[in-house]
């Protein structure tokens, strides 16, 4: 009886390229995350529990988990309306604007800070105009926001511009042939094919904004109860030599990112099987 010939792989070494990206991934992943857990197990359910829950830290959580989805969702908007503008339309200073975008990135998260609390301190160029009027962005929670606006915004730009790019506008001029309005073909032609890179972007952004630190803290001012971070909680466990109790901290926000996340990527799943069902 003779054997049936085996089939060729199609990815010639797989073996050692799996080896290889996992015990990468090991290092640099899952080690470092492992360890956080680890820490934290060294305390107790009931000081563990206050570590967590402490008032400072609950506001720290409510404050950078709130304007971090507050900023992604302004950054899903604006993020889509400028990668429109820089692929569908053609005007001066295009180049420098889309070279703009990606500003953030380069730019170090201090350098960004001192630059933003310049800007909309009381007698900052546009802080002199918005405090008389109210408005008061530095030293508290909306400078947090106009801050995790500034750092994310790129992870939109960049998710939904190749798409738009490959988007073909023969879809459109049927729709408007067949007498759909603008609005109508953005919504049921446009819109479901960038759903995808949509909430992509907003993931990558959400993401960015939790952990921020460098370009907060600046613009932030710190305040108790008011305006104080996440990180900056961990960061001030750390100088008190309170490792068990700064990791407790970091282990809550790894998990609740985890899983908003996680749900982030199953609604975008099931949003793709529905659109697949659909056509």
């Amino acid at each position: 009886m003779t054997k049936a010939p085996t089939l060729p792989r199609v990815l010639p070494g797989f073996g050692l390229s799996l080896g290889f990206t996992l015990t990468y991934l090991s290092l640099v992943v899952l080690i470092p995350l492992a360890a956080v857990f680890i820490r934290a197990s060294s305390l107790s359910l009931e000081a563990f529990w206050d570590a967590v829950t402490a008032p400072r830290v609950l506001a720290s959580y409510q404050l950078s988990f709130g304007m971090a989805l507050l900023a992604a969702a302004i950054n899903t908007v604006f993020g889509l309306l400028l990668a429109w503008s820089l692929v569908r339309y053609r005007f001066p200073g295009k180049k420098l604007v889309d070279a703009l975008v990606d500003l953030p990135f380069a730019l170090p998260t201090a350098v960004a800070g001192i630059a933003l609390t310049a800007l909309y301190a009381g007698n900052g160029w546009l802080g002199q105009y918005l405090e008389p009027l109210g408005i008061k962005v530095a030293f508290g929670p909306l400078g947090v926001l106009v801050a995790l606006v500034f750092i994310g915004l790129p992870f939109v730009v960049r998710t939904v511009q190749p798409v738009l790019e490959d988007l073909e506008t023969e879809l459109e001029e049927a729709a408007t042939s067949l007498g759909a309005h603008r609005w109508q073909t953005f919504r049921h032609v446009i819109l479901p094919v960038l759903q995808p890179a949509l909430m992509t972007g907003f993931a990558l952004a959400f993401a960015r904004a939790v952990g921020e630190y460098g370009s907060v803290i600046f613009i932030a001012g710190n305040i108790p109860m008011v305006s104080e971070i996440t990180p900056l909680m961990i960061i001030s466990k750390l100088e008190q030599y309170d490792y068990a109790g700064a990791t407790a901290i970091a282990s809550v926000m790894l998990v609740a990112s985890f899983l908003l996340l996680l749900a982030i990527n199953g609604l975008q799943a099931w949003q793709a099987r529905r659109n697949g069902r659909s056509e």
